[in-house]
This record gives C-alpha cells, sequence and structure tokens, in this order.
C-alpha cells in the first residue's frame, strides 16, 4: 500500500489495471492563479494540476514513486476557494479513489454517509485505502441509516414494556395506549344550563314524568355540563334539582340520574362512605376506587371526605376493616404512589426477588413487602415487576397471591395486580362480575358506567368483547330494563 507521495511499503500490491488512466494533460492552468512555486512535490504524470489559493509547496518532499496513488492535493483548500477552510469541490473534478481501488474493473462507488464530508461537502467521504483502517467507518445500516440495537439472551430489554430476548413467560399486557378521548360522552356543543334545566322543569311539571326528556338531556351532557344544572335549575326556580327528580323518579333508573348529577369527586366519596356504611362492608367497592385513582383524585377525595362526614377517610377504613386488608386499604388511600414514567429494570428485578422471597420462596408469607411494593410502585414499573417476576420463578404474580393468600387480603390484591396490569380490562371483569348469574349488582354497574364513560369506556368495550365472547351493549341491554336500560345504553356509547 502506498500513500501519496510516499515510497511503497514492502509487500504492496502492484499497480492494478482498471484504475484511473494517466491524464495526458489534466486541467489546464488558471487565470490568475499563483505562479507555481519551486522545491516542492515535482509534477506527477496524470495528475492534478496547481490549484488556486492552495499553500505553497514546501521544499524537502518525497520524489515520485512509480505504482503509488495519484498525488493528492496538499492540504488546504480544494478547487481554487480561498486557503484557511474546506470549501466545497470544484466541479467536474476526480472522485476521490475508494476502497480495493487498485483491484480489478475500477474503483468501487463510494458509500455516502451524512455529516461524514468536510464541510461544505454534504455527503463527501474521505478515501480509504486497502489494508488501512478507514478514517470513514462504516455507519450502521445501508445509506447512514441507523441499524437496530442487537438483544442479548437473557438481558433486560431496553424498552420495559418488551419482553427483552430469550427471556421466557408472556408479557404482562399493557394498558392501552393513549390515543386521544376515550370516553363516549362529550361535551355537547352550545349547551346552556338555563335552557337545560327548562326542559327538564317541564319533563317533571303536571301529571306525570317525561323521563324520555330526562334521558335525552342527560344522557347527551358531559360530567362538567351537568354539574352546574342544580345551580342553574335553583337560580331559575328557587328549588333543589336533586329533590324534585328524587320525588319524580325511582328504581335504579333514580340511582343513575342521581350518580349522574354529581361530581367525580363526590361520586367516589360517596360510594366509599356508603360501602362501610352500616353492616357489612363492600370491600370491592373500597379497592376498586382507591387502586384506580390517580394521587391528585385520592386526595381531593381525602379532603372531600372530611369535609362532609367530619372524619377522615383513614379513620373511617381503621374503624370498618382491620389486619392486613385494611393496612392495604390505608396504604393506597394515601395518594403516594410514584406516579414517574421512567422504569429502572434492575430495580424492577430486585423487586419481583423481593416478592418471591416474601411468598414463594418461604414457609409463611410477608404481606407488609407485598403491601409495600404494590401500594408504593409506579404501575410501569409494576408491570415490569410483573414480567420480572414471571421470568425468574415462571409463575404468574396472580397465582402466586392466591397461593399465598386468602379472604379479603387475596381479592384485594388480585384486585390491585389486575388493576395495574391494565385498568380497561379490570373494569370490563368487574362490570362482568356486576351482570353474571342471577340477579345485577346494579350499584356496581352504576358506579362505573358513570365514572369510566368519560374516561376509557371505549377501551372497555374492547377488552369486554376479547375477554367475555359479547359485547357489553349485549349484555346490559339483556340484563337490564325499561328507562334504566335507556339511560345506560347513551353512557355506554350504543351498540359496538
Amino acid at each position: 500500500m502506498s500513500y501519496p507521495g510516499y515510497p511503497p511499503p514492502a509487500g504492496t500490491y502492484p499497480p492494478q489495471p482498471g484504475f484511473y488512466p494517466s491524464q495526458p494533460a489534466g486541467y489546464p492552468p488558471q487565470p490568475g492563479t499563483y505562479p507555481p512555486q519551486t522545491g516542492g512535490y515535482p509534477p506527477q504524470p496524470g495528475g492534478y494540476p496547481p490549484q488556486p489559493g492552495a499553500y505553497p509547496p514546501q521544499s524537502g518532499g518525497y520524489p515520485p514513486q512509480p505504482g503509488a496513488y495519484p498525488p493528492q492535493l496538499p492540504t488546504g483548500s480544494w478547487g481554487g476557494g480561498p486557503s484557511g477552510g474546506y470549501p466545497s469541490t470544484a466541479p467536474g473534478s476526480f472522485p476521490a479513489p475508494g476502497y480495493n481501488a487498485g483491484m480489478p474493473g475500477g474503483t468501487m462507488p463510494q458509500q455516502q454517509y451524512p455529516a461524514m464530508g468536510f464541510p461544505g461537502q454534504p455527503g463527501q467521504t474521505m478515501p480509504g485505502y486497502p489494508q488501512a483502517p478507514s478514517p470513514n467507518p462504516p455507519m450502521p445500516g445501508f445509506g447512514g441509516a441507523p441499524a437496530p440495537m442487537p438483544g442479548y439472551p437473557n438481558a433486560p430489554s431496553p424498552n420495559p414494556s418488551m419482553p427483552a430476548y430469550g427471556g421466557g413467560g408472556a408479557m404482562p399486557v399493557a394498558p392501552v395506549v393513549n390515543r386521544g378521548f376515550r370516553g363516549t360522552i362529550m361535551d355537547f356543543p352550545g349547551a346552556d344550563p338555563l335552557k337545560d334545566v327548562e326542559v327538564l322543569r317541564k319533563a317533571m311539571k303536571g301529571f306525570g314524568t317525561d323521563e324520555q326528556a330526562i334521558i335525552d338531556l342527560l344522557g347527551s351532557r358531559s360530567i362538567k355540563q351537568r354539574v352546574p344544572l342544580c345551580r342553574a335549575y335553583k337560580t331559575s326556580y328557587g328549588k333543589d334539582l336533586v329533590k324534585d327528580l328524587r320525588s319524580e323518579l325511582s328504581g335504579d333508573f333514580r340511582a343513575l340520574v342521581m350518580a349522574m348529577l354529581k361530581s367525580p369527586t363526590e361520586l367516589d366519596v360517596s360510594e366509599l362512605h356508603d360501602a362501610m356504611k352500616g353492616a357489612g362492608t363492600d370491600e370491592a367497592c373500597l379497592i376498586e376506587i382507591l387502586s384506580s385513582r390517580s394521587n391528585a383524585e385520592i386526595r381531593e377525595i381525602n379532603r372531600l371526605y372530611k369535609e362532609t362526614y367530619k372524619k377522615s377517610l383513614e379513620e373511617a377504613i381503621k374503624s370498618d376493616t382491620s389486619g392486613h386488608f385494611g393496612r392495604l386499604l390505608i396504604a393506597l388511600s394515601q395518594g403516594n404512589r410514584d406516579e414517574r414514567e421512567n422504569v429502572d429494570v434492575s430495580l424492577a428485578q430486585q423487586d419481583a426477588q423481593a416478592l418471591y422471597a416474601a411468598g414463594e420462596n418461604k414457609l409463611g408469607t410477608d404481606e407488609s413487602k407485598f403491601n409495600a411494593i404494590l401500594c408504593a410502585r409506579s404501575k410501569p414499573h409494576l408491570r415490569t415487576v410483573f414480567y420480572e417476576y414471571q421470568k425468574m420463578c415462571g409463575r404468574d404474580i396472580e397465582s402466586s397471591i392466591s397461593r399465598e393468600m386468602s379472604g379479603d387480603l387475596e381479592s384485594g390484591m388480585l384486585a390491585v395486580v389486575k388493576c395495574i396490569k391494565n385498568t380497561p380490562a379490570f373494569f370490563a371483569w368487574r362490570l362482568y362480575k356486576s351482570m353474571k348469574g342471577l340477579g345485577t349488582k346494579d350499584r356496581t354497574l352504576i358506579r362505573i358506567m358513570v365514572s369510566r364513560s368519560e374516561v376509557d369506556m371505549l377501551d372497555i368495550h374492547q377488552e369486554y368483547v376479547k375477554n367475555y365472547g359479547k359485547s357489553l351493549y349485549t349484555h346490559i341491554h339483556g340484563d337490564t330494563s325499561g328507562d334504566y336500560r335507556k339511560l345506560l345504553i347513551k353512557l355506554c356509547g350504543g351498540n359496538d
């Protein structure tokens, strides 16, 4: 191999046919150039003519060697531009030789990589020489396109929402990607509370009640358009809208209308209070609300609960529950879950090992460890923990909880895990259970249909069909009746 102007080292390839033929005269001298300087490189046959604006040739250069590459221009300016920089190459200049330039058949076309040329020369590559490291190392992918990162067996995936190559087990279902508004009830264009309450007043005035008018109005207004109706009604008629509707309606239809006139926080506070009121406790309701609400929503629930019932939510929970299940509810009611979206895979692996050590890998179960991890870690982090847990011990976290726990604690822990894994699927499961078998758990059905109608009802539809083989609309239509069914269908969004 020989560099321009240097003697060829021993063992290099002889000149190969097919390279650029010698040029008899090169480019003619350009007007206005500096006169040739003595003492520089002797003129090479077929070489490039002196370029204007280049550095003057230096004395003491090596004499021309037979078989070497055609001489390269000395460092400085190219193509007659001003010295001191790297202006773009002059039009018509010869391309620089590339790899295997001396092999038969001519030079290999140069791969152009972005941002690899001199300033002012986009895509210009530097010449490489056989058996020498290229000043331009090959970029991944063809044409400079980034190549995918390799996966390594048994290594954590760089994207925690996807399993790593070589990992065992199935990845827990991630929640549906945010695709914009996923509810079924939207703001009604141009809604006016004073006109709306006039419609409601007319529907209740006189003999009988026009339930269809109430269904049409409430079923087409969003929560923020329904809540002001109570104040507008009192402003217009000096009466309480809730009391008037309560006296005119009855049964489950009345309960549904009452729920729709409450704000989301008011509905949650009312449901939590009623779940702990009197004999018995609706533990599933407590878990459903506290495991699915954000930190801000839980803090607002705590504030309004104390304001309404003159005791804190935590005090109410303590007085109505006990043991590890009570501690689980108290932990969830703090509204202190980590809500960061980023996931530390190594920490997730440590948490998976801690859960395994607290349950499957010991005699008895350390419920407090499950509490600490399931109630404090972020939901994206916990989905990764569940995946790592299954990889490590070959068993889904829900199966381990069922093996290690029982009673309300088992039900509560399973509900928390289901909600974290896939919130729409969790609510589809709750709706299915509310209508399965004899009778309907109408309170659960009403609460979920009202609270999720502007959040993720469309995603719940999808999960319902996928998991239970029929649409939510079909199940509601077959399990309810009358005006109650009509208004539920409005919240459902109609037939799938």
